[in-house]
């Protein structure tokens, strides 16, 4: 499995089978990609999904699957999107996509809750991945590489410290970075990376937007 963090949330998640695209946001690089399989979108918030840009993505993959949580299906008119549930996997080539999760995180309590459905990839002979979108309450089962929310006004950094251990993968990327400063990215990452399990968790940081093989 080769993982290209491409900013933000986004995730480009490639297999011999499959080439997969998460959460392609407005705070990521994604302009020209082909060859895509599919698109996953955990929810309708702009830094995940573009629907404008979306559209163009789509038209540039022929062929290419676009699944979405209940919400964002609800907002594309002119994207055709199978709609993510919880307990509802489905396969893209040899991969087995399973969502979890319902609701986005609680941004503040007057602010009404979105959908948000995170994605686990699996595939014989290759590591897990989870995708959690904005929510830390979602329980993948095992995991080998967690994507990790580091900064978000919905989240504090114990929550997430938190949300790591409670996982336990084997090693994390961190995503939904793009609030920070360099410095301050820094000294949230290392806050993770030392607390995440007892003796540190394995980081594994694409920042440099190159591929990664897991």
């Amino acid at each position: 499995m080769q993982i290209t963090h491409l900013g933000h949330a986004c995730l480009l998640v490639e297999y011999p089978s499959a080439r997969v695209l998460i959460d392609p946001g407005s705070f990521s690089r994604y302009d020209g990609l082909t060859g895509l399989d599919a698109i996953l979108v955990t929810h309708q918030h702009a830094d995940h999904v573009q629907p404008d840009k979306l559209a163009a993505l789509v038209a540039a993959n022929p062929g290419v699957a676009v699944h979405t949580d209940p919400g964002t299906a609800a907002e594309l008119d002119d994207v055709e999107v199978s709609v993510t549930r919880q307990g509802e996997p489905f396969t893209i080539g040899e991969v087995t996509v399973e969502p979890f999760g319902v609701q986005h995180a609680v941004i503040y309590e007057q602010l009404p809750r979105i959908e948000n459905v995170g994605v686990k990839l699996t595939s014989e002979g290759e590591p897990s991945l989870f995708h959690p979108g904005d929510a830390l309450d979602a329980e993948p089962g095992a995991v080998d590489v967690l994507a990790v929310p580091i900064c978000a006004p919905w989240s504090a950094l114990k929550e997430v410290i938190a949300f790591v251990r409670r996982v336990a993968p084997s090693s994390i990327v961190p995503i939904h970075d793009a609030l920070l400063t360099e410095v301050g990215r820094g000294m949230y990452v290392g806050h993770v990376q030392r607390f995440g399990a007892d003796g540190g968790v394995q980081l594994r940081d694409l920042a440099d937007g190159n591929p990664a093989q897991f």
